[in-house]
């Protein structure tokens, strides 16, 4: 029986251009070839800039930031689409092939209705009528888990969480019953507790609909739940390819068990201190004159510490550094920095203020502007801040870069050329520039591989003991939360439901809520996702 998909040799080049020299051409993804049934799930993984999202767009014949498709074939149901003319290739797009993108935030249209966005690509292509396509988007909403399913298609895309949105695309990638879908990091923006029912929702999908599937992603631990093969990518060229648990349990080469046993950063719990950085003192908050998000919320960061926020998405956590950001004043409660009130709107703060007070966005594609270059980028709060021009500036973006191991050459790249995993190493580049003494890290790692994650949060730990910068650090993934945090704060539906030392919180006795974030990480092991759902069925009467 032939394969539903079959990249043989697959060669991507991409233009160059460096400062001291003409432009150059670089291959990407360099011989790649692999096949794919249907009713399978292939797990593309490696390091960020690996080509892994480079080669799942290729299976739409597409190539983004001006990359070019120079060789191979891509041969889909048995036709190389490669061949074929623009008005084929766009028969295929959303139809037979669809993807869900990293950043749902960057892919959704703001002034259209969710509903209206997810149906379009059906209708369009004539897979469903108008009607069957709304009642197929309120069944997929349900199955994903999304708020109010007859009515969250109504919703603007701002107007929902990161995490809702991404489910939002899944629905979207669903809705026309496609014979391949490419997930790039669809579970990126979850928490646990969420990413578990999307998992289930995604290997039900694919089961029932024979639908087959790339998996794109750096979290080991994830598509080992979903994942019937797995090819390990560096440098645009496989490392190894082999079943789930061959890669898991017997990995061959030394790259490969390098990412299976990542994590090595370990920080020493640091005691309270009485001193505050920040406090934040019985804060309520909600957006215009909606339901209450953030209701008598206080909690407290000592200088040179970090604070690890988690909750499942919706609980507020992103609000909550809004409100400390001035970008969200509260409507009662207030933040204290440094034993002093701060102003509640960020008009009404001083320069000083905004400096020492930064921001690590979690989604670096919307954080940063597209026309401007890197250096730009990274230039502006330099002059902003402390008058940098010329030389001194240029010395200090490069030593920025070299902090975040980018190094020469990306200074005049655009972000549109950039990995997801350099997009956000760029952002934290930014915060840093204007030497704050506090920085909110909303999902800062989220983005990258295992391997650039580890050495991220190296970088972020080594500066906060060089500089007593402190961290608030908004993360869904508790093994981030166990390597870099002091204290931790548990969020549900705007509330802290636990909140003091790490050592205290994340040790029994726990509360519900509490005790099934904790189980709901992944382990990186076959069959993980079905023990848990077991688990909760017998602890539901068997139901």
């Amino acid at each position: 029986m032939a394969e539903l998909l079959d990249v043989k040799n697959l060669r991507i080049d991409a233009t160059a251009y460096p400062e001291d020299g003409p432009p150059e051409d670089i291959t990407i993804v360099d011989g790649v070839s692999f096949q794919l049934g249907r009713g399978r799930v292939l797990g593309l993984i490696g390091e960020s800039g690996a080509g892994k999202s480079t080669i799942g767009l290729s299976a739409l014949a597409y190539g983004r930031g001006g990359v070019r498709i120079t060789g191979g074939e891509v041969i889909l149901d048995g036709t190389d689409i490669l061949k074929l003319s623009p008005r084929g290739i766009r028969r295929v797009r959303g139809a037979k092939v669809c993807y869900v993108a990293q950043s749902a935030a960057a892919a959704f249209n703001p002034a259209h209705r969710l509903g209206d966005q997810v149906v379009e690509a059906a209708l369009r292509h004539g897979v469903l009528s108008r009607e069957e396509a709304h009642e197929r988007a309120r069944y997929l909403f349900d199955v994903l888990g999304l708020p109010d399913p007859d009515t969250f298609g109504k919703r603007y895309p701002h107007q929902v969480s990161g995490g809702q949105l991404q489910r939002a695309m899944t629905a979207m990638a669903l809705l026309p019953s496609p014979d391949l879908i490419v997930f790039d990091e669809p579970t990126t923006a979850l928490d646990v507790t969420t990413q578990i029912d999307v998992l289930v929702a995604i290997k039900r999908a694919i089961e029932e609909t024979h639908t087959a599937a790339l998996y794109i992603t750096h979290d080991l631990a994830v598509v080992a739940q979903i994942a019937d093969d797995i090819m390990v990518l560096r440098h645009g060229k496989t490392v190894e390819y082999g079943t789930t648990r061959q890669i898991l349990e017997e990995p061959r080469e030394t790259y490969t068990r390098e990412l299976v046993t990542v994590r090595q950063v370990k920080k020493e719990e640091a005691p309270d201190q009485s001193q505050a950085l920040l406090k934040i003192d019985h804060v309520n908050a909600r957006y215009a004159n909606g339901p209450l998000i953030l209701d008598d919320v206080s909690m407290h960061v000592p200088r040179g510490q970090t604070l690890a926020i988690v909750g499942e998405s919706g609980s507020g956590k992103s609000t909550l550094a809004r409100v400390i950001t001035g970008l969200l004043p509260p409507e009662s409660g207030r933040i204290l920095f440094k034993n002093e009130p701060l102003p509640a709107s960020l008009p009404e703060r001083s320069r000083d203020h905004l400096r020492k007070i930064q921001m690590i966005y979690q989604m670096a594609d919307t954080a940063m502007n597209p026309r401007h270059t890197i250096r730009q980028i990274l230039g502006r709060p330099l002059t902003f801040y402390f008058g940098m021009h010329g030389q001194e500036k240029s010395r200090r973006i490069q030593e920025l870069l070299d902090q975040i191991e980018l190094g020469k050459g990306f200074a005049d790249r655009y972000p549109a050329e950039l990995s997801g995993g350099q997009k956000q190493r760029v952002a934290i580049a930014r915060a840093l520039a204007a030497e704050p003494e506090l920085i909110l890290c909303d999902e800062p790692t989220s983005a990258l591989d295992p391997l650039v994650a580890d050495g991220i949060l190296t970088l972020l730990t080594k500066l906060q003991r060089e500089t007593q910068v402190s961290y608030v650090f908004i993360t869904h993934d508790i093994a981030t939360v166990r390597a870099i945090a002091d204290s931790v704060a548990v969020m549900y539906l705007g509330q802290v439901v636990r909140f003091g030392p790490k050592s205290q919180v994340l040790s029994p006795p726990f509360d519900d809520y509490t005790d099934l974030l904790l189980k709901s990480v992944p382990e990186m092991k076959v069959g993980w996702l079905e023990d848990v759902l077991e688990t909760r069925r017998m602890e539901s009467g068997g139901r």
